[in-house]
């Protein structure tokens, strides 16, 4: 349906134009700078239209109507479009005026559009912009920048114009990666998104709307892309129609820059099925919290998809997340500072139910959701629950150097709460790492690129769903382990069970004794008093205890014992007389070592506990006194450790040659240095 070779070269002159106004303003700047007076112009361009379409037909109805009544009625049936704006100005007009009135009567115009575009130009701060343009004389030449270009209906529909504008954001992402890629997610992996979630809309027969929706949508480009993916398989207008009226996209987002982009880009589409919204989708929308929260709470969507920050601190708004710790963040909340599985979670609440056909997600991660976490911890119970409740279908690992703003390997998950019968149970793990090349030019950290071809193989992959070199099907319960808590016996080099003497670091009480006892049984205390009878004297006890007399009461009455000036006291009043004195203490016990072990899970084990001793017996050489089992199992998925090849080392002799080989090349540089 689009011409993308004619709307890249439209990019391409819209571009240079843009490049033309360096040396005020850095590029990370130029879609706050550039991007609102594109829009500002198309909405121009499309107004100017309809004005002359509601002139003609005022001039039909009423042949002798003069100028100034049929100006006034044109603003008047203006009003009631989708957008609209109230003066007279147009860019052009404003440059033909006064260059000392440039400023004000842009502000003028930009206070006079309908309440929607209003909102955009305040999001994007563009009046601020604005101030700042004028500082750096720029003002003009940046309207007159747009005001040449003809952005009319006639020239480029409503998509197409939206691809420009897309693709022009593109092109500022790439320029500079640093600041702007942390929000730009590149095409070939969304598209990758997008085919795996299979969306089921035919143009053709499709009656039923679907909803499509992202709670960190950023720019809006996973839901563009993603309605972009079936307006494709559209053959004519009216079935591209058809994809125009069913498809409802929705979406948040918290920075109210990329907010403004998103809204921009729809409205320059002329989405009439949107639902883009500005806030925190983490925190609940209500009157308590200060913040705008999820504005599409209680909502539930066909398809999802996102790419939401990685290691976001949701620290500042820990206690409104925590307001939903009993309903959406009930199966847990990862740390405070990576809030990454907070927005899976909160899709995850926006799934319809089975029986109304279900929802598939795609969301794109790095590699922390994957193992972070132990057994009992945020993460691990929460992919806990995503696995037992059989939620996800397919993880694909990425290559790495994907992105502009960080080199690292990224990973795709799938989950589908309603999967075919062949799936049920199971996941699978496409290793995608190979399926790339080169980009012809880095843009930042991103130096791979997925062409049309390697997506064809992940989809491949991903259709067949079979076990090959580069795809593996695991049961749900392949990642789950068991974590205990086990106690054995030290031994020494002899094999002998070893003996301790060590500091007893803690106040000698009945409570740190006991707790001593509970790990290593009977042991024997030697304690020192400074003597408060002799100077430079010190009271040597020996307190042997195993439990069954309290180990104050044992103290007191050695001392009753041994020290002649405490024989005629009560044992209570030793007691007191021995808490305030000076001393210390060694403390001979087994020498028993505390450790955790993971024990893969056995789905074929019948008796847990007869597998866990057997599997202990066969990881420790030592006595084991007792272990115990956390509570719930723990859950990691390592999907390098899945498709990890040994690849042998090579020989001594190989690397000595290789060695021989450098010192050669070395000494003839230094011969070549010599001769200069």
């Amino acid at each position: 349906m689009l011409n993308k070779e004619k709307l890249e070269n439209l990019t391409n002159e819209i571009w240079k134009g843009a490049i033309k106004l360096r040396g005020k303003f850095k590029a990370k700047d130029y879609p706050a700078v550039i991007l609102p007076m594109v829009m500002i112009r198309r909405i121009e361009c499309v107004l100017i239209k309809k004005r002359e379409e509601i002139a003609k037909t005022i001039k039909k109805q009423t042949p002798n109507i003069d100028d100034a009544t049929l100006q006034r009625r044109i603003k008047i049936q203006e009003s009631t479009l989708t957008f609209y704006n109230k003066s007279n100005w147009t860019l052009k007009s404003i440059l033909k005026e006064s260059a000392s009135q440039v400023e004000a009567n842009f502000r003028d115009y930009l206070n006079s559009f309908s309440d929607n575009i209003d909102e955009i130009i305040d999001k994007f701060e563009y009046r601020q912009t604005v101030t700042k343009m004028v500082k750096e004389k720029r003002l003009s030449s940046i309207i007159q920048f747009a005001a040449e270009e003809d952005f009319s209906p006639e020239r480029l529909s409503n998509i197409e114009m939206g691809y420009v504008y897309e693709e022009l954001l593109q092109r500022f992402s790439q320029d500079d990666a640093k600041d702007t890629g942390e929000h730009f997610t590149p095409r070939e992996v969304i598209r990758i998104m997008v085919d795996l979630m299979e969306i089921d809309f035919d143009p053709k027969t499709a009656k039923q709307a679907i909803s499509i929706y992202d709670p960190a949508c950023g720019t809006g480009g996973m839901l563009s892309v993603a309605k972009e993916h079936i307006l494709d398989k559209a053959e004519n207008e009216e079935q591209a129609k058809n994809v125009e009226d069913l498809i409802l996209l929705n979406g948040q987002e918290l920075l109210a820059q990329n907010y403004a982009v998103c809204k921009a880009d729809m409205i320059l589409k002329g989405e009439a099925h949107i639902n883009i919204t500005h806030g925190n989708s983490l925190i609940p929308h209500i009157e308590s919290v200060e913040d705008d929260g999820d504005q599409h709470a209680g909502e539930h969507f066909d398809y999802m998809l996102s790419n939401p920050p990685f290691g976001v601190d949701w620290s500042p708004y820990k206690s409104d997340v925590e307001r939903f710790k009993t309903s959406r963040f009930r199966w847990g909340t990862p740390p405070s500072n990576d809030g990454a599985l907070l927005f899976l979670l909160t899709m995850i609440e926006k799934m319809k139910p089975v029986e109304n056909g279900g929802s598939k997600i795609a969301i794109l991660f790095n590699g922390s959701p994957l193992s972070n976490g132990d057994a009992t911890q945020g993460e691990s119970e929460i992919r806990r629950h995503i696995l037992e409740s059989d939620l996800l279908d397919t993880i694909v690992m990425l290559p790495d150097q994907m992105f502009y703003n960080t080199g690292i390997y990224t990973y795709i998950w799938l989950l589908n709460n309603n999967k075919p019968a062949h799936k049920k149970n199971k996941v699978l793990i496409i290793n995608a790492r190979e399926q790339f090349e080169k980009e012809p030019k880095s843009f930042g950290n991103k130096r791979n690129r997925i062409t049309d071809t390697h997506r064809k193989w992940i989809d491949d992959q991903f259709k067949d769903w079979k076990e090959t070199e580069y795809s593996k099907v695991f049961d749900r319960t392949d990642f789950a382990f068991h974590k205990v808590e086990v106690v054995f016996w030290q031994e020494d080099e002899n094999g002998e069970q070893m003996w301790i003497r060590e500091p007893f670091t803690v106040q000698l009480n009945n409570a740190n004794a006991n707790k001593r006892f509970e790990l290593y049984g009977d042991m024997t205390f030697y304690i020192e008093i400074d003597s408060p009878f002799e100077d430079g004297y010190v009271i040597n006890l020996e307190v042997y205890f195993d439990g069954t007399t309290p180990f104050e009461t044992q103290i007191a009455r050695t001392l009753k014992m041994q020290v002649p000036q405490l024989k005629r006291m009560q044992e209570k009043g030793i007691k007191k007389w021995f808490k305030k004195q000076y001393k210390s203490a060694e403390f001979h016990h087994r020498h028993y070592i505390v450790d955790n072990e993971y024990i893969p899970f056995d789905k074929i084990a019948t008796d847990k506990d007869a597998y866990i001793n057997a599997f202990l017996a066969k990881e420790i050489d030592y006595e084991i006194i007792r272990w115990e089992e956390y509570e719930q199992l723990g859950y990691e998925i390592l999907p390098n450790k899945y498709f990890y090849k040994y690849q042998e080392p090579e020989s001594s002799d190989k690397l000595i040659e290789e060695f021989w080989k450098l010192e050669e090349e070395a000494e003839a540089l230094l011969n070549e240095i010599r001769s200069l």
